[in-house]
């Protein structure tokens, strides 16, 4: 499958929205999670950087890390993917 670069900043988006959502976290729980470990990210900031899907490998990792996300499964990325893409 071959996706174009704004699918997969949508991708983005979406997983790390999905795991918000799970996670009943608000942006500006998560700006104050980030910041436990020394990241400084307001709320807007990293409202915008998501609904943009543009943020750096650091980021997405720290954010992994701060909602304790255990693994991001490849079947659900493809799945995801293909919605965005079909879609």
């Amino acid at each position: 499958m071959q996706a174009k670069s704004t699918q997969w900043r949508h991708l983005v988006q979406r997983v790390i929205k999905a795991e918000l959502s799970k996670k009943g976290v608000k942006y500006q729980d998560l700006s104050d999670k980030l910041l436990a470990i020394g990241v400084e990210q307001s709320a807007d900031n990293l409202r915008n950087k998501v609904n943009k899907g543009i943020l750096g490998a650091d980021l997405m990792l720290q954010i992994m890390y701060v909602l304790q996300i255990k693994q991001i499964r490849y079947e659900d990325i493809c799945e995801m993917l293909e919605d965005i893409v079909g879609g």
